[in-house]
């Protein structure tokens, strides 16, 4: 979702490279709620951080505690940033509908969106 979020809002700003410490597949609600704002995510693909090569990055978001901790030391320049965000598959576990598990994804897209919105001021 923040690399769609970039992709958007501040397109003209960064150039986003979204990458992880583990694949998955896309996740079909992430899907979902981003297009109910316009947003479309269906062809970004997960990619490993050793699959961007060798990029000079001016900064390094982490948005999950898990690649907060594992994510490695990039040299060079590279300011690195956490902001937590919920983890929407995670957090979902306990959910008791689908509405209620929807009702997540779309409150962390929308946390998301409000911390893109303020780049690079927030970074």
């Amino acid at each position: 979702m923040a690399e769609g979020w970039v992709k958007k809002l501040k397109n003209n700003f960064f150039d986003v490279f979204s990458a992880g410490i583990e694949k998955h597949d896309l996740d079909p609600r992430a899907v979902k709620v981003m297009a109910e704002d316009g947003v479309d995510i269906s062809k970004q693909r997960t990619k490993l951080i050793r699959d961007l090569g060798n990029i000079d990055f001016d900064y390094v978001v982490t948005i999950c505690d898990n690649a907060n901790q594992k994510c490695p030391a990039f040299p060079g320049k590279a300011k690195r940033i956490h902001h937590r965000f919920d983890n929407p598959p995670k957090i979902v576990l306990t959910a008791k509908s689908e509405e209620e598990i929807m009702f997540h994804y779309r409150r962390i897209r929308d946390e998301i969106k409000e911390f893109v919105n303020q780049m690079p001021d927030n970074l």
